[in-house]
């Protein structure tokens, strides 16, 4: 008999082998090895267990580190983190990301897509709190001291290079192997909208060589520095003729 064709009747719950006793010795085997030894539960919060280096509490950032890229607010899966205003001396009036810890799952994608390593994981999971206002954390709130193995690194392959052989894999943001941006000329009015919104600096107008017929005034566009460039996609997003697209690496 195939076992797909067993079908359990009621004698069969009464016999010694029945499927009631079966589960009742499980859980007559858990007590007895809890009664003997050492339960499988401890002590908390008096006794707390050791977590490994990689574990991963709350995020936390480096404030120096930040560019205000927002690329760990594009990557929450949970859209937990905003951007917000924040007043830093000698920088003056920016946007850092702040984060609700009362929807935020611990997954680290935000440290992971972070350029500058400015987002890391901490250890801290104990955020219990009264108020749900307590679980936002805003850029100076959310700072925890650093230290080495708080940051997120991968290394990642390329499809176009797995080709059954041994596959070459790249560092977190190798500069050799980077998304571009690419312009549609077209459609480019050269406002300049993406080289102000750049964190980083690395869109600059250049001149063409051309004149506008109406204004008479030469035609910019802009250049992108691929070594500066954090493919962040706030010029994408803020070219009002969306002449601005993204290339990815395959």
């Amino acid at each position: 008999m195939r076992i797909e064709e067993k079908r359990y009747t009621k004698t069969d719950h009464f016999r010694a082998t029945g499927y009631v006793l079966k589960t009742m010795k499980v859980t007559f085997k858990g007590l007895v090895r809890a009664t003997k030894h050492r339960p499988c539960t401890i002590m908390y919060p008096w006794e707390k267990l050791i977590y490994p280096d990689n574990f991963r509490g709350r995020p936390g950032i480096i404030l120096e580190k930040c560019i205000g890229c927002a690329r760990c607010a594009k990557e929450c899966p949970n859209k937990c983190i905003e951007m917000v205003q924040l007043e830093l001396p000698n920088v003056g009036k920016v946007k850092r990301p702040q984060v609700n810890l009362g929807r935020c799952m611990m997954c680290g994608n935000c440290a992971e897509a972070c350029p500058t390593n400015a987002m890391i994981v901490t250890p801290e999971f104990e955020l219990s709190s009264y108020n749900r206002a307590d679980l936002i954390f805003d850029p100076i709130k959310l700072q925890h001291p650093y230290k080495p193995g708080y940051e997120v690194n991968y290394q990642f392959a390329l499809l176009s290079e797995m080709n059954g052989g041994e596959v070459k894999t790249y560092a977190k943001n190798d500069p050799n192997v980077h998304d571009t941006v690419l312009l549609e000329g077209g459609k480019c009015i050269s406002c300049g909208r993406c080289a102000k919104i750049c964190p980083t600096g690395a869109v600059e107008l250049v001149e063409t060589g051309e004149l506008n017929p109406k204004t008479k005034k030469p035609i910019k566009w802009p250049k992108f520095d691929n070594t500066k460039c954090v493919i962040c996609e706030q010029c994408v997003e803020v070219c009002p003729k969306s002449a601005l697209t993204i290339k990815e690496v395959l």
